[in-house]
């Protein structure tokens, strides 16, 4: 399952009761309970006490269980470069810069510091663009309207962008989206596609959704996931993800 607008409502930016009682209920079944977010694993932290068996952060581009890295894959080198050379000399491009341990910020602007207020992130250390260049970068979350993604994803040829927000972008190495990171999870945990329920509700839901053989939209999401869908439940404050749960019989 998605965070943001799946388990935690954007209007108490916490998880409603009744999503935990379900999930707990779940879990007290056997049925295995996984994040799969854009979130740094460091920002996974308003999901209160509820237990999950595994993460998928990071767009699937850091997969963990446990102590256990599942899976990784940095953005290539080059095309950090190349995304600090342009904001450097065509555009500046507020970003964050996500490495495996640190998310960092190369400068603020209206949108970024709106979104972080909208998911209830911490501030960020503020560190040049350029003092990424030859690190590993997991993600990129950069601030530009889609008109300008094609321009600047051409220069990026290594990554994909993907959106649950008008105003920025995740991009990440190409190849990597929540859908591989189930793939890659289920391979860990010794289970394939057809045993595994995907819910979300935004953009960089629907590889997912799509790769799970039951794929669930929020009532809230956009509608481009619902028509991904095979279920569409009801939104994040109206029980959706028990509704959704108790309709396939999971509880």
């Amino acid at each position: 399952m998605d965070i943001d607008g799946t388990m935690v409502s954007f209007n108490t930016h916490r998880v409603p009761e009744n999503t935990k009682k379900v999930l707990r209920e779940a879990r007290g079944k056997g049925v295995k309970i996984f994040v799969a977010t854009g979130r740094h694993r460091s920002d996974v932290d308003n999901l209160d006490d509820l237990e999950f068996d595994g993460y998928i952060t990071l767009n699937g581009g850091y997969c963990f269980a446990g102590g256990n890295v599942i899976f990784k894959k940095h953005i290539p080198r080059e095309d950090v470069e190349a995304f600090v050379r342009y904001s450097e000399e065509v555009e500046p491009l507020p970003c964050f810069f996500v490495e495996a341990d640190s998310i960092s910020a190369d400068m603020e602007n209206e949108n970024m510091v709106r979104m972080m207020k909208l998911v209830k992130f911490k501030p960020r250390p503020i560190v040049p663009a350029r003092e990424f260049v030859g690190k590993e970068v997991f993600q990129l979350t950069a601030f530009f309207p889609p008109e300008r993604e094609g321009e600047i994803m051409r220069r990026l040829p290594g990554c994909a962008a993907t959106r649950w927000h008008p105003t920025f972008a995740d991009i990440v190495a190409r190849g990597v989206d929540k859908s591989v990171g189930l793939e890659k999870t289920g391979a860990y945990f010794g289970f394939g596609a057809g045993e595994m329920m995907a819910i979300g509700d935004g953009g960089n839901d629907i590889s997912m959704i799509r790769y799970a053989g039951t794929g669930v939209a929020m009532g809230n999401a956009d509608e481009e996931v619902k028509r991904a869908a095979g279920y569409v439940t009801t939104s994040v404050d109206d029980d959706g993800v028990g509704n959704a749960l108790r309709h396939f019989g999971v509880v």
